[in-house]
């Protein structure tokens, strides 16, 4: 819902005068609320111009309040009218809708989207922001597996910056600076392997939604963090990664390492290999993407590596974790399968947190709705939507949503 407001292109906000304009788009989520710290922590540098939430109405008036952006969207339009008056003393700019998040994406009273919307939900605003001429800071990775060929397309034409957010892409995206020139032989995604690393197949299931909510390393949306619990997530990023660097499946490896230390590695052809390294905390890459390129101060704690003394590998279990090889599968047939496979995944981990199916459940779903869905292999954006769609309604069909 957009109403006949005046949308300026500059904005003096508490939050700073004269710095990048930042559009945080899911600014009530785990990546969001971050990037706000950043923002408050760095109010010469950046403002923050537009935020948006899909439910929480009340964490959104709050951030209003505290950094009055220019413009803020509550995707549920039922707290419009709750949110508009609760802001009614402010010049703040209030819309309310899907239609409305995509519209304020084409805006021009911003210069980066921070695109933390969970899902693919994300993709329309992120692809209009694109076609905008806005720089992007990608922290949906579903953005890429669902139409990664479009969007990395759209962004050179329009010759938009994506700079990754996720902590594994950040890592790839800071080791190739200044390697332009330089062929990548491999590059290596590490993952945490979980909450339930080195367990078998009797042991999950029995896995409750509390016991898949308790990541070892890192604080992350509900989600993600089941996403990361079934190695989903590890899968999403081999495809994320697959359109953000240009490479091609067998490039891409993937290996277990607990301690979260080492975010990511590049193996270049020469044999070497480049790693970026650091303690687990999402503010650093949120903070590199924001700054880039440059890299700017702060007081977030140090990794030590005399109070280390071990920093482990391995290979990850796919006949355990089927996920994994679902979406290795999804990655090297490309096509609309991961599409397909994204979406009935949403609906699946939706089900588990809802306690209507159990862990194990969720990789059954997955597949059969991979088998079932028409598969096109060079989609249009228009089939990417409609093969989504008839995902979602499959897997929902099969849970009995």
């Amino acid at each position: 819902m957009i109403e006949n407001q005046t949308i300026g292109t500059s904005h003096n906000s508490p939050s700073g005068a004269g710095g990048k304009r930042i559009a945080i788009f899911g600014s009530t989520g785990s990546i969001g609320t971050q990037a706000l710290d950043v923002i408050a922590a760095n109010p010469d540098i950046f403002s923050a111009e537009v935020l948006t939430a899909h439910h929480n109405d009340e964490l959104l008036v709050q951030q209003a309040l505290r950094f009055n952006p220019n413009v803020i969207v509550i995707g549920d339009e039922k707290k419009y009218g709750k949110v508009k008056e609760a802001l009614s003393a402010t010049d703040i700019k209030v819309f309310a809708g899907e239609k409305a998040l995509e519209e304020v994406a084409a805006m021009d009273c911003y210069d980066l989207m921070l695109a933390a919307i969970v899902g693919y939900a994300g993709l329309r605003p992120t692809l209009n922001a694109i076609e905008s001429g806005k720089a992007i800071a990608l922290a949906n990775k579903e953005t890429l597996v669902v139409a990664g060929d479009i969007i990395m397309r759209k962004a050179v034409e329009n010759r938009v910056p994506v700079i990754p957010v996720d902590s594994e892409h950040s890592a790839i995206f800071q080791c190739l600076v200044g390697e332009t020139r330089n062929r990548i032989e491999k590059i290596i995604l590490t993952a945490s392997g979980g909450p339930f690393l080195g367990r078998k197949p009797n042991y999950l299931v029995n896995v409750r939604r509390e016991h898949a909510l308790q990541h070892p390393n890192w604080a992350m949306g509900a989600k993600i963090t089941i996403d990361s619990a079934t190695l989903m997530n590890k899968g999403l990023e081999m495809i994320e990664a697959r359109w953000l660097f240009n490479l091609r499946p067998e490039q891409i490896q993937v290996v277990i390492h607990p301690q979260s230390i080492i975010h990511s590695m590049v193996q270049f052809e020469d044999g070497s290999i480049k790693a970026q390294m650091g303690l687990p905390d999402m503010k650093l890459p949120i903070q590199y993407a924001l700054a880039f390129p440059k890299r700017i101060k702060n007081d977030f704690p140090r990794f030590d590596f005399r109070k280390v003394s071990t920093l482990s590998f391995e290979e990850p279990d796919v006949k355990t974790f089927r996920n994994l090889a679902l979406a290795q599968e999804a990655l090297i047939r490309g096509g609309n399968l991961p599409c397909v496979m994204n979406a009935a995944n949403e609906i699946a981990v939706y089900a588990f947190l809802k306690n209507r199916i159990n862990f194990l459940d969720m990789t059954s779903a997955i597949e059969q709705t991979m088998q079932n869905i028409p598969f096109i292999e060079k989609p249009t954006l228009e089939e990417y939507f409609d093969s989504d769609g008839e995902a979602r309604n499959f897997a929902a069909d099969l849970i009995k949503l």
